[in-house]
């Protein structure tokens, strides 16, 4: 797979992702916050709750579902950066949460699907 396109992939999927939560009631106040310990695709809220949100989209089946990508030592980048964030932004004093969200783009004139996982990751 050629990187513009793997990144044009995952743009996509970072839009799709939004507009999703969006719909779902949640305000998006941040994308693409890049920390010392990676990137926070998308930062937004709900209610009083700040959530961060990590997003995987695959346009085939072939290396599995999204969501086996985040291995553990992802789980730890992710969580690194939400605390690192959270430190930043010191008027927050929001409980908060890192949720993923998946999206499989099929190959056929058919709607992605997404999944969200709430409160994926401790």
């Amino acid at each position: 797979m050629k990187p513009g396109y793997r990144q044009s992939l995952g743009h996509l999927g970072e839009s799709l992702a939004a507009d999703f939560l969006k719909d779902q009631g949640y305000m998006i106040i941040g994308r693409n916050f890049r920390t010392p310990y990676g990137e926070i695709d998308l930062v937004a809220q709900i209610d009083e709750v700040i959530v961060f949100v990590e997003v995987k989209t695959r346009a085939s089946k072939s290396l599995g579902p999204p969501e086996i990508s985040i291995t553990p030592k992802k789980q730890e980048h992710i969580r690194c950066a939400a605390e690192y964030y959270i430190q930043l932004h010191v008027e927050l004093h929001n409980d908060w949460r890192i949720d993923v969200i998946t999206i499989q783009i099929p190959k056929a004139d058919s709607p992605p699907l997404i999944d969200h996982f709430q409160n994926a990751i401790s």
